[in-house]
């Protein structure tokens, strides 16, 4: 129950949360970012775009292990992929993702 004095506060905390349907999608979004795979995947695609095989050489993994990998990280919208010819070249989706990363990267060596 909340009492007379903290309404305004309790009030005011709701009307600024974004709509659950859209935490649930951030918690989707931080899930796979809990995945140190994903997330080494992700930290070679900063420099540039790569095919799996690179890919797989940089991050030391089977090709089908990254393959699946990027599968996830593609259908969460973090990569993206170019073809050309036989070859498919990936990379980040937008800078947001490795802002992200820098983020949390930060705040685990404070």
């Amino acid at each position: 129950m909340i009492h007379d004095e903290h309404k305004d506060i309790v009030s005011h905390t709701k009307e600024k949360m974004p709509p659950t349907d859209t935490l649930f999608e951030l918690a989707d979004f931080f899930k796979v970012f809990g995945d140190s795979t994903r997330i080494r995947i992700m930290c070679a695609l900063f420099e540039q775009e790569l095919n799996v095989c690179c890919i797989a050489d940089i991050v030391g993994m089977e090709q089908s292990t990254v393959s699946h990998q990027l599968r996830v990280l593609r259908q969460e919208n973090l990569v993206k992929v170019r073809r050309e010819g036989k070859q498919s070249y990936y990379s980040l989706e937008d800078e947001h993702i490795q802002k992200i990363f820098e983020m949390g990267l930060e705040h685990i060596l404070e």
